[in-house]
């Protein structure tokens, strides 16, 4: 029986309009607008998003949302030291961020589920690169949602080093469930930035996605990699930052506005923790989500 993805007449909707719209020319607005140093502009955007998302700002280094110098700043705000605790044992890898699972598992051959009945292959993921797309074939994933309200910092999943970094232009469609379930390859259409690590269970890759309104992507090896305008429109090799090493939860990235991180893993080297990853799961920075095995 075929496996037909569950597409409600909102989805359908939803992706026709995000069709229509000038997604690239919307997201050089809000760019500019989040790092507007305005206090009228700063503080109106404040007061929308927080009457709009229930924000624990007692975890930030700094609790009042209206000190931040711009709404950007505010959006990537640093947690206090603790705040996540990072589970440094060498069995587990921890989640880099804090989010939703919207899919995960392993790879049949090259495919990955990006919902029901929604696949997609390293093929278009990788945007072609050979060597990766055989290190990662029959591996394992997951794919992390990053809602507006959550914290926007991206973490090491795994101690290791920078060993790839490739930027790839593309799509600014939104990432959520609502776009994954009617827009067929979106992680693999969206503009996305590729990370891939050398570490003692292999290679493993963090892939930072964009999405709508996400004005860019930043890491702390590679520095702000796509800030609008975009001309770029091949992929593009950033050799800035090969070799930096990272510690297991050391913060890697930021979205600047939200968006997905999609990990993979070489065959046989992880077991994931069914009991924190499957759909729709809530996960937290630094807890396990996965065991080496051995």
């Amino acid at each position: 029986m075929t496996d037909v993805p569950s597409v409600s007449t909102g989805d359908r909707l939803f992706a026709a309009l995000q069709h229509a719209l000038p997604k690239h020319l919307m997201s050089r607005g809000i760019y500019a607008i989040s790092r507007s140093e305005s206090r009228f502009v700063k503080n109106t955007f404040l007061r929308i998003f927080l009457n709009l998302f229930d924000i624990n700002m007692a975890e930030a280094v700094q609790p009042n949302p209206y000190a931040y110098r711009t709404f950007n700043e505010f959006f990537t705000r640093a947690l206090k030291p603790g705040a996540r605790p990072v589970a440094i044992e060498s069995e587990f890898v921890v989640s880099p961020v804090d989010g939703t699972v919207s899919q995960v598992g392993d790879l049949l051959n090259e495919s990955l589920l990006q919902a029901k009945g929604q696949h997609y292959t390293l093929q278009e993921l990788l945007a072609g690169d050979e060597e990766s797309i055989t290190t990662y074939r029959n591996g394992s994933f997951a794919c992390i949602y990053l809602a507006p309200y959550n914290y926007h910092r991206i973490h090491m999943p795994y101690a290791g080093a920078a060993f790839k970094n490739i930027y790839v232009p593309g799509d600014l469609f939104s990432v959520n469930a609502s776009t994954a379930r009617a827009v067929p390859r979106v992680f693999a259409r969206n503009e996305r930035l590729i990370c891939e690590f050398t570490t003692p269970i292999g290679r493993v890759a963090v892939i930072l996605v964009g999405a709508l309104h996400v004005g860019s992507i930043e890491t702390v090896h590679c520095g702000e990699v796509n800030p609008p305008p975009r001309r770029r429109k091949q992929p593009e090799i950033i050799a800035r930052g090969v070799g930096r090493e990272f510690k297991k939860g050391e913060e890697l990235g930021r979205f600047n506005m939200g968006s997905t991180v999609v990990l993979l893993f070489e065959r046989g080297r992880i077991s994931w923790d069914t009991s924190a990853m499957h759909a729709n799961a809530t996960v937290q920075l630094g807890r396990p989500i996965a065991r080496v095995r051995q």
